[in-house]
């Protein structure tokens, strides 16, 4: 096992301790975002279907997955035991019981693990571990920082292709095809979520959109890029985009004002010590004051799965320290909710403050 898979389990069996776990079963399934779990503790990438890594208190983890997966990912890859089972909730329950286990931490058991397998673990108490598993892997390495860097190379070029292909008259799907290329070719795979956000030709309206073949695109758009390189660490890079002769909103104007609030805000008070509370008010303070409602959460910590805890929010007070990594995009909306504006960022902690890794402008291009 490598330094750095070493590293993974010792933090999170220092987690599993102040909970008093006997194991710790972490859920990953192929739908996007939700991958990266398994990863992180086995070095397996899941291709399809689903898995579990299962790591004891004591003694050595290994990494269960359903019978028919045994061809849908490189296994080669794999630093601990495979086993695989027709039901492997009867799996671990087995060797659980074996190992006189009665308290299992599970993470993913309201949104991952599989019903069949939640049954066969009948008779365990079973406690839900998402936020302390999160927690125990939120400040990054060295070595995991630099695929969050790739991550954000290939993200933010992405940005740049997505700008340099758009017009109005083009349709979502043309201009996003063509980010979706470079993507794939700098070895995203499917590990791509990547949306739009349009309205009329001097706002966009708040919803998310897949960018279809129907949707022709105006003078004003917002495009939502999110994406993990090779190493398979997420990130969200984006800026809003008008055509030259767009004649913006008030309201847009008047939240791109707030935008530039927002990110001098984070640089000073992404630190260590401040709380989630803290930056979050400090960031939000810009559009609130002016009005406007945050229709998705301000930013959360980011990794191997997309949205990890713990989030920048009211009364979250969880304390930043270095090396952790947050998506913030502050999704502000007009009081009547038809306009609004999103950008992204993928930000590092630092002891100086906070740091965005694309270091693109903010402003709409």
């Amino acid at each position: 096992m490598n330094a750095e898979l070493e590293r993974r389990y010792a933090n999170v069996r220092a987690a599993m301790a102040e909970h008093h776990l006997d194991a710790l079963v972490v859920a990953g399934s192929e739908y996007t975002g939700f991958e990266g779990a398994v990863t992180y503790l086995s070095g397996f990438q899941i291709v399809h279907r689903y898995a579990y890594v299962v790591v004891p208190a004591g003694g050595d983890p290994f990494v269960a997955f359903p019978s028919e997966a045994r061809y849908v990912g490189e296994h080669g890859t794999a630093e601990i035991e495979q086993v695989f089972h027709d039901r492997p909730g009867q799996l671990i329950t087995e060797r659980a019981r074996g190992w006189g286990a009665r308290r299992l931490g599970v993470y993913g058991l309201d949104y991952v693990m599989t019903v069949r397998d939640r049954d066969a673990l009948d008779g365990f108490e079973l406690v839900p571990f998402d936020e302390p598993f999160d927690l125990a892997r939120a400040v990054k390495s060295e070595l995991e920082l630099e695929s969050v860097r790739d991550s954000v190379r290939i993200n933010t070029r992405g940005f740049e292709v997505f700008l340099d292909a758009y017009a109005p008259g083009r349709s979502a799907a043309e201009v996003m095809a063509a980010a979706e290329e470079w993507f794939v070719s700098q070895g995203c795979g499917r590990l791509t979520m990547n949306m739009v956000l349009t309205g009329t030709d001097s706002y966009a309206r708040p919803e998310f959109k897949i960018a279809r073949r129907s949707e022709i695109l105006g003078r004003f758009l917002l495009p939502s890029l999110e994406v993990a390189g090779a190493g398979m660490h997420w990130v969200e890079v984006s800026r809003a985009i008008a055509s030259a002769d767009a004649e913006l909103s008030s309201d847009t104007r008047l939240m791109e004002d707030a935008y530039l609030e927002y990110a001098d805000a984070a640089r000073k008070t992404m630190r260590p010590g401040a709380t989630c509370h803290d930056v979050h008010r400090a960031v939000s303070t810009g559009f609130t004051e002016r009005g406007y409602h945050l229709g998705h959460v301000t930013g959360h910590s980011i990794g191997m799965t997309m949205i990890e805890h713990p989030r920048l929010g009211e009364g979250i007070d969880t304390a930043l320290e270095s090396n952790m990594v947050f998506s913030m995009h502050p999704h502000a909306i007009s009081a009547d909710g038809s306009e609004c504006l999103y950008m992204q960022d993928t930000w590092l902690v630092t002891e100086n403050g906070g740091v965005p890794l694309a270091g693109l402008p903010m402003k709409i291009y």
